[in-house]
């Protein structure tokens, strides 16, 4: 994804607040061997952007001053309660530069599993974003998580992922992390109580 920022001149809050009533955000982009650069960028094309899952899970091309550079987004503050961006950090990355970086999960093939299709349970997600750590070119936007051999009572665990190659997961100490579970059906069971009343009240006619 592309996105272009233009250099911002004035820093303070106030210059803040006065950008953000244009119609632009502030933000900032860092690392490599370049000084940090302070940027702003369009609001509602960084509102929109912000929605889609790959702008937050990938390598971006940011445009500034004629010149494209490989960026990665780091942070993004919001107002408390209004749809408004308050400031926006990315990250310059190259082929050299080594990544710890939280990625979506994608559950699939769960409509296909024995425990879904046969048995009628549902598959609970427990976490939907895992920790890894790779090289910024090899940064995948998602881990596929294969859900179509699943039965009853399974659980899914970190060390059930295919991961991509090269790609390593950071567990800060824990070890086989649950990511699915596999919950049969709850019965319920309403009929019976109904019945019971009803023979309770016959008896109390017949007395």
């Amino acid at each position: 994804m592309q996105f272009v920022a233009f250099e911002r001149t004035k820093q303070g809050t106030g210059a803040s607040r006065r950008l953000r009533n244009t119609g632009r955000a502030p933000g900032i982009v860092f690392g490599g061997s370049t000084a940090p650069a302070t940027i702003e960028v369009d609001h509602n094309a960084l509102w929109h952007a912000l929605k889609k899952e790959a702008f937050h899970a990938s390598i971006l091309d940011m445009e500034l001053n004629g010149k494209v550079e490989k960026v990665l987004l780091r942070d993004v503050q919001y107002h408390p309660f209004k749809p408004l961006v308050l400031h926006v950090d990315f990250q310059r990355v190259d082929e050299k530069t080594r990544l710890h970086k939280k990625v979506p999960l994608h559950f699939v093939g769960a409509e296909n599993s024995p425990a879904v299709k046969n048995d009628k349970c549902l598959v609970n997600h427990v976490v939907t974003e895992i920790e890894i750590e790779c090289l910024a070119m090899q940064l995948p936007e998602f881990i596929e998580v294969d859900l179509s051999k699943v039965e009853k009572g399974a659980t899914i665990h970190t060390g059930d992922l295919k991961l991509p190659k090269d790609v390593k997961l950071v567990t800060h100490g824990r070890k086989d992390i649950t990511i699915a579970t596999v919950v049969e059906p709850v019965e319920e069971v309403i009929a019976a109580p109904v019945a019971a009343a009803a023979d309770d009240k016959k008896g109390k006619k017949k007395k």
